[in-house]
């Protein structure tokens, strides 16, 4: 099992539709309800977003990316961001009610 944070921000007249995007993709997760794979995304006031993405298996990666809506996010991403992305593997510490672990 994989777990990354993928943390950046975007620039301020950009957020709401990066946001738009990502609750798309959210819409589409829910309608296909693809096994292998938990995703969660937050936002800050000042457009920084979080993403929070756990795989079972390198195979469950395609997921969220092989998603259309997923695509029509990525395009123009670099456009909408004021900080590019960091992503990072993470080994949970410790969870209480908010993820499986």
């Amino acid at each position: 099992m994989k777990r990354h944070l993928i943390r950046y921000k975007m620039k301020p007249e950009r957020a709401d539709e990066n946001e738009r995007l990502i609750q798309a993709v959210f819409q589409e997760l829910r309608a296909k309800s693809p096994d292998g794979v938990r995703y969660m995304t937050l936002r800050s006031a000042d457009g920084t977003f979080i993403h929070l993405v756990e795989t079972q298996t390198d195979a469950h990666s395609d997921s969220i990316t092989g998603l259309a809506t997923f695509k029509a996010f990525q395009s123009g991403f670099t456009d909408r961001c004021s900080e590019p992305p960091q992503r990072d593997e993470m080994a949970v510490v410790g969870s209480y009610r908010m993820l499986d672990t």
